[in-house]
């Protein structure tokens, strides 16, 4: 029998869509393969398949079910050593751009014109030679609390990455998703400070009250820090019961979240549209199972922000990373924390 990477190889040189990914804390690899190049867009989130949709909303892509062969293999133990010695070569234009755009943000804050908004930018790094085999494995072997998977169509480009955050997952009518905000370097005495805890309550907020429109139950746990690769986020977790006919309409008010977004969520997002100086495209959009589990075949949703991600073109690596502005924000600080973000995805390269 072929095996996974093979056929993923194989995928790639005949130009046909693809989707490799491993679940947080999982020791399985599935791999989706489309039988044709299709472009298929997602009308009404009853679609069943591999889904993988933009931070704008406006394409909301999947692999069919119905079109696709399942691969399902087992990761071998395996050590796949990162770069950790990562030379950061500040680029002063794009410091300069994007301590700019925060203080745009914090001063749109402080006109009343929303709460908080959450800037990026992208950053490209030439690479020798793409093996996405070697890339996926590092990332499954090293980040194995993440959701990392690779994305192809020949229509689209290829995506790859690591995302610490949960989207939404649900089984039934039992809904599960995260709030997660707030960033500083992985280190054995972690303080938060009132703005990482305020950012964090915003996002926190927004879920529950939205949830609260198509649910009388809604639980909210403790904050509790995490950590994704060589930084921690501040996390709370969120379930509530709802009727699964209602999933379409939960994500069109969730997307996107305060986490990638900003709130109240169009103003922010429109400032974001009209102040980036690129199109994040699938940056901040969310991928991962729509309306089946691959591995059992079940009727469930398991979706997930799509961050720590990577674009490939030819012989570059565009990176995207970004951090929420509130109004304490401080330009230089939010430059760091986004070179502190970058480092995820350029170890494995």
């Amino acid at each position: 029998m072929v095996s996974l990477f093979d056929k993923a190889k194989y995928q790639f040189y005949k130009k046909m869509p693809f989707a490799l990914y491993c679940k947080p804390n999982s020791t399985k690899i599935i791999g989706v393969f489309q039988n044709n190049d299709t472009l298929h867009s997602i009308s009404d989130f009853n679609e069943v398949g591999f889904a993988f949709v933009s931070f704008d909303g406006e394409k909301k892509l999947y692999l069919p079910f119905s079109e696709s062969s399942i691969y399902v293999d087992t990761q071998n133990e395996t050590d796949f050593i990162l770069n950790t010695k990562i030379e950061n070569v500040v680029d002063e234009t794009a410091k300069y751009n994007f301590e700019n755009l925060v203080k745009k943000g914090v001063e749109a804050i402080k006109n009343k014109e929303f709460e908080k908004v959450v800037v990026s930018r992208k950053e490209t790094v030439e690479i020798a030679d793409f093996d996405f085999e070697l890339i996926f494995k590092k990332l499954i072997f090293n980040y194995k609390t993440a959701f990392n998977y690779c994305f192809y169509h020949p229509k689209i480009g290829f995506w790859i990455g690591a995302t610490p955050e949960q989207f939404l997952k649900v089984d039934e009518n039992k809904l599960k998703t995260v709030a997660l905000a707030g960033t500083q370097l992985f280190s054995d005495n972690i303080v938060w400070q009132n703005k990482e805890k305020e950012e964090q309550q915003l996002v926190t907020d927004f879920i529950v009250n939205n949830l609260k429109q198509f649910s009388d139950e809604v639980l909210v746990s403790n904050l509790q820090t995490i950590q994704a690769g060589n930084v921690v986020h501040l996390k709370t977790d969120i379930e509530a019961k709802i009727d699964e006919n209602d999933l379409g309409e939960i994500i069109k008010k969730m997307h996107p979240t305060p986490a990638v977004c900003g709130l109240p969520k169009d103003e922010a997002k429109k400032f974001i549209l009209n102040n980036e100086d690129y199109n994040r495209d699938f940056y901040t959009g969310f991928i991962g199972e729509l309306n089946c589990d691959f591995t059992t075949m079940k009727n469930k949703t398991d979706l997930f922000v799509n961050l720590r991600c990577m674009n490939i073109e030819n012989n570059f690596a565009n990176l995207y990373i970004g951090c929420g502005i509130t109004k304490d924000s401080i330009a230089e600080k939010e430059f760091v924390e986004t070179v502190n973000k970058s480092v995820t995805m350029k170890m494995v390269l």
